[in-house]
């Protein structure tokens, strides 16, 4: 463990209008869209910079007309150095489907992307938010999660083209910070889901309401007692944006997550509730390096935001089973229209 924990004072970026005009990079994919879609209904600028490896321009059919918005497709690693204010990164493969797949894409992105994109911010004295991940705490030692810890990674196993891609993209964000004052600042998000994920994600959530849906045997990775805390996606970027438009915020990390923790075995059997059918959970083998235990210490988002989670997993997964079952309705590929909690018309990345 390393650091000390601050205690600074609430406030409320939405008040400071200083951030006018930010770059969301992987603004196409699932979480990427929908901070653009926040950003848009405040009234900021937003350039989205996306190579659509993962990400989909449909999901961002519903803002695509919006005088405030501009696509740009592009890798991250070469993205056009545009006038804005702000950056938030997120564009790296973030499900174990993805990264597994395309595993140097991945290191790219969070090396020579966060890379590209702080250089950009150090050209138009811009601040970077890098979007980083609880991974970066390996299997912890440590529970619940705070910032200070240091982690338990893996730096060779399957998984550690995202870990350690994330780590170094965090090294390298205070490096550049430290030596060219680059106006930085760090948040690690734990579990997210909601509507845009797509049904072959790989993540948990998606491949139990898929067979939920499908009527076939959810898939249980081990023996279902690992833990994680999801934080739905509405709460999630909302968390973003907080940090994102702070005009103080700087040199900060801070953990975005849902503390309330829930064995998979437990998650298998509210996925049942949530799509309302009798269902039958079968094990299969535990994927390599899956983390035992995960959930986040959020007391530094709270102080300084005054943030924390307002979405239940019952009534997230009830949000998330009715965008999976409007795309199968949809035939798993049109541009749709859900009332949901935080959506409308996109497909899922």
């Amino acid at each position: 463990m390393g650091g000390e924990a601050r205690a600074p004072q609430i406030r409320d970026p939405r008040s400071a209008g200083a951030v006018k005009r930010i770059m969301v990079a992987g603004g196409a994919g699932f979480l990427g869209s929908h901070l653009c879609e926040l950003l848009l209904a405040r009234g900021h600028e937003v350039v989205c910079v996306d190579d659509l490896s993962t990400g989909d321009e449909r999901n961002l059919e519903m803002f695509r007309d919006d005088p405030l918005f501009e696509f740009v497709q592009a890798d991250v690693a070469a993205a056009p150095s545009l006038p804005v204010d702000a950056i938030a990164h997120l564009a790296s493969p973030a499900s174990p489907v993805d990264y597994e797949r395309i595993p140097i894409h991945t290191l790219r992105a969070n090396s020579l992307g966060t890379w590209r994109l702080l250089d950009i911010a150090r050209e138009r004295s811009a601040a970077l938010l890098f979007v980083s991940t609880s991974e970066v705490y390996g299997d912890p030692l440590v529970h619940p999660q705070p910032e200070t810890y240091w982690g338990n990674v893996d730096p060779i196993g399957p998984r550690s083209c995202y870990d350690e891609s994330k780590r170094f993209g965090e090294a390298l964000l205070m490096a550049y910070r430290r030596e060219h004052g680059v106006r930085a600042n760090i948040v690690r998000l734990f579990n997210t889901y909601g509507p845009r994920m797509r049904p072959s994600d790989g993540r948990v959530i998606p491949a139990m309401i898929s067979a939920a849906l499908d009527g076939t045997s959810l898939p249980l990775h081990g023996d279902g007692l690992q833990t994680r805390s999801f934080c739905h996606a509405r709460d999630t970027v909302a968390g973003i944006a907080h940090v994102l438009t702070d005009p103080d915020a700087d040199g900060e990390v801070l953990n975005i997550g849902n503390p309330a923790e829930i064995t998979m075995l437990q998650l298998a059997h509210a996925i049942l509730a949530a799509v309302g059918g009798p269902g039958e959970i079968e094990h299969v083998d535990k994927r390599p390096g899956d983390p035992e235990r995960r959930r986040p210490v959020i007391e530094r988002m709270g102080v300084r935001y005054g943030w924390a989670p307002s979405v239940a997993l019952t009534e997230g997964l009830e949000d998330t089973v009715r965008w999976f079952a409007a795309l199968r309705k949809a035939g798993l590929g049109a541009p749709i229209a859900v009332t949901a909690g935080t959506s409308a018309s996109a497909t899922p990345s």
